[in-house]
């Protein structure tokens, strides 16, 4: 037996606004399980955090429902027996390991009431069929259903980044890394196509926060919650996922398409354009780490842009210059050609028909449901 993560986020920094800070709510996480397992451990931080955050009551319960929980065999979550917990900023923590068995495809509801007044600074946007939260007004944690009238959806998860299971040897976990295209639904598609085998053995764990570059980051609070670059992402985040073998890395394009120049945009100088050779570079460090840490790594090509807004001719080069490196690169895994599959074949450059979220950048749900088929049977059935 041993500790598995089956679902997870990256911890990122949140948009910085006037509200940033909330009192007296609950949030809640349905989290659905990839397989089964005895035991529970919830991991939270406050990485991105300038100060202590105070998580009042957690509970873990069966989810039910959009808003429902099981009240039957609901348990009080604890931190070295006790039921509050500061996490200071910069900080993370394991819950106390909670006897829950679960079974394949069941769903853990996470609840966590924020009592007192929370820097909401620590969190990240995620979008699929799998990722969907809750928040209440005042303490909601052992409420069998959220109340209508003070409840909203949510699709920022903050503080909790990831649910370990205690399961059997045979499991695993892949590792999706990268900016808002896997932060957005092809991680959940790939989840539910894994499951949809009744002895899968493979969770799927997201690492993506939108805005993200390899190798650059922002000091403004205008796009601070773009994140934090590679260097300060990559390694901390692979290394926290429990019983993974694998790295999926898609990201570069924001490396790319962000640069305009300070005559359009203080923020975005044109010296922040990376060459082709220091794109590979920083991904190739990517590389390495993830070999020191025992993990297959696997390449996703970059998608199409045309008619994105800051779109040029030398960006396109850019991109495709990466692309054929990275269908090249011999001393991985492997590259999972994402380009080549969702690209019109009158036009390499734009969206096949149908697979354009209508920004020339995004991709569509059925352009994430054909990543995840692709990736499936190429990390999932080869191996």
């Amino acid at each position: 037996m041993k500790w598995v993560t089956v679902w997870g986020n990256a911890p990122s920094v949140t948009e910085h606004r006037p509200e940033t800070y909330a009192k007296d709510i609950t949030l809640r996480y349905p989290v659905t399980c990839a397989f089964g397992g005895e035991k529970v451990r919830l991991h939270f931080s406050n990485f991105c955090g300038t100060e202590p955050v105070t998580l009042s009551r957690v509970t873990l319960a069966r989810g039910m429902g959009d808003r429902e929980i099981s009240l039957h065999n609901a348990r009080l979550v604890t931190f070295g027996g006790e039921e509050s917990v500061t996490i200071p900023a910069g900080g993370e923590i394991f819950s106390d390991e909670i006897i829950f068995r679960i079974k394949p495809r069941g769903v853990l509801a996470v609840s966590i009431y924020l009592g007192e007044f929370t820097l909401m600074r620590t969190g990240v946007v995620a979008t699929g069929p799998l990722s969907k939260g809750f928040f209440s007004m005042g303490d909601c944690t052992f409420a069998q259903v959220l109340p209508l009238n003070r409840t909203r959806t949510l699709n920022t998860f903050y503080f909790l980044c990831g649910l370990d299971l205690y399961t059997d040897d045979d499991k695993r976990a892949i590792i999706l890394y990268g900016d808002s295209i896997t932060a957005q639904s092809w991680a959940d598609y790939l989840a539910l196509e894994c499951m949809d085998d009744p002895y899968n053995t493979t969770a799927v764990v997201r690492r993506a926060a939108s805005g993200t570059r390899v190798l650059r980051e922002y000091d403004c609070i205008t796009y601070e919650s773009y994140g934090l670059s590679g260097r300060h992402r990559f390694e901390r985040e692979i290394s926290s996922v429990s019983g993974a073998d694998t790295v999926i890395i898609q990201q570069g394009i924001n490396d790319i398409i962000h640069p305009v120049g300070t005559d359009i945009n203080p923020f975005r100088p044109m010296s922040d354009l990376p060459t082709a050779e220091e794109l590979e570079r920083g991904v190739e460090e990517y590389f390495e780490t993830a070999k020191k840490h025992g993990l297959k790594v696997y390449i996703g090509t970059l998608l199409p842009i045309k008619g994105w807004r800051t779109y040029a001719p030398f960006r396109e080069e850019l991109r495709s210059a990466f692309n054929e490196w990275a269908r090249s690169y011999g001393d991985i895994c492997g590259c999972i050609d994402f380009d080549k599959a969702l690209c019109a074949s009158f036009d390499p450059c734009i969206f096949a028909d149908g697979f354009d979220s209508g920004d020339h950048l995004h991709p569509s749900e059925m352009a994430y449901k054909a990543m995840a088929d692709l990736a499936f049977k190429i990390v999932c059935l080869e191996e």
